[in-house]
């Protein structure tokens, strides 16, 4: 006598749910993605220490071009000694490049590189989100 099952076992897959979860996870990560901590009002507390000391060293170079480094300016043959100087004094060893975009890559390479030579990274900053 032959015994016969009535449950029977499907082999297929159903990728409904997995999607599901990926879609939440695509919403959640674009959600939480869109808000930075500069446009959110905080009142940030007080401190006892007078000065903090900076996570990077400032390198602005102007459309003349003139060099500055922590917003003092400086002629470009100095610019290794003073940097050198300034890096010696924080624990951080990355500068910052803030450059014209109208100067050739040709400032920002001689920059980087007397930083490099220094031991420390080096940094572009670029504006966010505003459009030509």
């Amino acid at each position: 006598m032959k015994i016969s099952t009535k449950n029977t076992i499907d082999a297929s897959f159903s990728m409904a749910s997995m999607t599901d979860i990926i879609f939440l996870l695509l919403l959640f990560l674009l959600i939480t993605t869109s808000y930075s901590p500069k446009t959110l009002p905080i009142d940030l507390p007080l401190s006892t220490h007078e000065r903090t000391e900076p996570v990077q060293v400032n390198v602005t170079v102007t459309a003349q071009p003139a060099y500055y480094v922590e917003g003092k300016r400086v002629a470009f043959n100095q610019l290794q000694n003073v940097l050198e100087d300034v890096l010696a004094k924080t624990s951080s060893k990355v500068v910052l490049l803030h450059m014209d975009k109208g100067l050739s890559i040709a400032h920002m390479v001689k920059v980087a590189d007397i930083a490099n030579q220094l031991g420390a990274a080096v940094s572009i900053a670029t504006e966010f989100g505003k459009k030509r």
